[in-house]
């Protein structure tokens, strides 16, 4: 069927072409960077006030190809259409004046900045005599930052410094970044990545809302269950060129109909079926670590955890209840008021974060720009990072080698199917997903005592995310412990031994996976249950 057409039904039920032109219509758009064929030949077709999924594992083209229609890349090759009218832009601005806002994987917001001065960066009006008169109304912005806040029930201050919010806090603030200028169509790569449950569904609901109210939005997500419940229509990328294209119905008939069109989805995504977890050992070894009374002396704590050789233990909650707190306590960031930390029976409350990392923990941090890769750097920088001692590279102790350095960036690279130019690369070349297989990696290749996970699988397709869930698996079965910390209770119930729920800095319920119950989980973490004792 032709892109650019659609079948509307009329009142005595017969199809007729819908003239409304598309919102946005992509032809032919190809786009490369040097020997990679980042997009080759994209057709495109987004229907006005519809939800459109794009799907596809880490570097199939998604994010490039926004990119490209939203004016931060200009194609090699094919034309864009806005509203039936071809549109070429220079640049984002010509974008945004055109009604498309887009909300991008990495954050771009200043963190030295309030919420109220990011939202309207680089919307003052230019010129010194045009700002003598029409001074910058922060006042103005605030209320209105309220006001948007407010409608889409993300509580978000606007007087706060962004550098001092929560990961998922930022990610609503970029939301809010994209409807402030009154745009008609939202690009949206992978919004709710980093938002916990009860956040994700206010933003489905305020989705939901804009369709209704006649927005166009393209949603990229790896989140099968948040396409099928959003989208109207689903792309699907693979390899820089569009696998096929589908159509949600509303409701399903038959739960059967939903299970096979997932099945091919992902048989479109990564050429084969859902990858299956591995079988997992019943085997516990001894105490890795042990937590005694742990407190910052602010907000989180005390508390007592033990996590054993041989499982995989899950810290979940709402964000920002302590979670960030405790993993900073445990690699060192953040220095205990109280109590104590021992890996393996050995104290290491007042150790310093690197060696800790020597004494056998290893760290997948949540936001992986602020504390995983040196965005200046190549991959091989970037994936001898922490390996202060030089192993396992150094031929002497005060040389390492480059040789060896690009040989074991290679071997990360190869193992978890980093696709990338060359390991001399920068990192910035890479999509979102391929960073974040290189930080995993990197990790396991520690071969760790302790694994401290925290988001792993955030922004990885589902071969990925299959992958890593393999690979912690495997550190478990092998003795290691294992601490995931994330906010994809389906990861959660996939791969945990055990679970403990944190609200306000502290454990408020614990269950083994076999006996978890979401209903349970849910209360815990909003404190229903607590209500209902009072």
């Amino acid at each position: 069927m032709n892109p650019g057409r659609e079948q509307t039904m009329t009142a005595d039920g017969a199809s007729r072409p819908d003239t409304t032109p598309p919102a946005i219509r992509l032809v032919g758009v190809s786009k490369h960077f040097g020997p990679v064929k980042a997009n080759r030949s994209i057709d495109l077709s987004v229907r006005q006030g519809s939800i459109h999924g794009l799907l596809g594992e880490n570097g199939a083209g998604k994010s490039t190809l926004m990119k490209v229609l939203f004016g931060m890349m200009r194609p090699d090759a094919g034309r864009i259409e806005i509203g039936g009218r071809p549109a070429a832009f220079r640049s984002s601005a010509d974008a945004l004046a055109a009604g498309i806002g887009m909300v991008q994987q990495h954050f771009s917001l200043i963190g030295k900045l309030t919420v109220a001065e990011n939202l309207i960066l680089g919307r003052a009006t230019s010129g010194f005599v045009a700002r003598w008169l029409r001074p910058l109304d922060l006042e103005s912005a605030r209320a209105r930052a309220i006001e948007l806040s407010e409608r889409l029930g993300f509580g978000i201050d606007p007087s706060a410094r962004c550098e001092t919010l929560s990961v998922g806090a930022r990610q609503k603030v970029e939301i809010l970044k994209a409807l402030w200028g009154g745009a008609t169509t939202l690009v949206l790569d992978e919004p709710t990545a980093a938002l916990s449950p009860p956040d994700a569904e206010e933003l489905y609901a305020l989705l939901q809302n804009l369709r209704r109210e006649g927005t166009t939005i393209v949603l990229i997500s790896h989140k099968m269950p948040e396409i099928m419940r959003l989208c109207d229509r689903v792309t699907v990328l693979r390899d820089g060129a569009v696998a096929g294209e589908a159509e949600i119905p509303r409701a399903f008939s038959d739960p059967a109909e939903r299970q096979a069109l997932e099945a091919r989805l992902v048989r479109l995504m990564i050429g084969r079926h859902r990858p299956e977890v591995p079988s997992r050992s019943s085997h516990i070894w001894p105490t890795v670590l042990s937590v005694r009374q742990l407190s910052d002396g602010q907000r989180f704590g005390p508390i007592d955890l033990d996590v054993k050789g041989g499982e995989i233990l899950a810290v979940v909650g709402v964000e920002g209840n302590g979670q960030s707190q405790f993993v900073e306590l445990l690699i060192g960031l953040r220095k205990a008021a109280g109590g104590g930390i021992a890996l393996d029976g050995r104290d290491i409350t007042d150790m310093t974060t690197l060696k800790r990392f020597q004494s056998g923990i290893a760290h997948i941090p949540e936001d992986r720009h602020r504390l995983a890769v040196a965005d200046g750097m190549s991959l091989v920088d970037n994936a001898s990072i922490g390996f202060i001692d030089g192993a396992p590279f150094a031929p002497t102790s005060f040389w390492l080698s480059r040789h060896r350095r690009a040989r074991f960036a290679a071997g990360i690279v190869r193992r978890h199917k980093v696709r990338a130019s060359s390991v001399e690369a920068p990192v910035t070349s890479l999509s979102g997903g391929n960073q974040q297989k290189l930080v995993v990696g990197r990790e396991l290749s520690r071969a760790p005592r302790l694994m401290i996970a925290a988001q792993p699988t955030r922004g990885l397709d589902i071969g990925s995310t299959g992958a890593v869930h393999e690979a912690l698996i495997g550190l478990r079965d092998h003795g290691a412990a294992v601490l995931l910390l994330s906010l994809d209770l389906t990861e959660v119930f996939t791969i945990a031994d055990r679970i403990v729920v944190f609200r306000q800095g502290r454990i408020v319920g614990e269950t083994t996976a076999a006996d978890a119950d979401i209903d349970r989980i849910g209360r815990w973490m909003s404190g229903v249950d607590e209500e209902a004792r009072q």
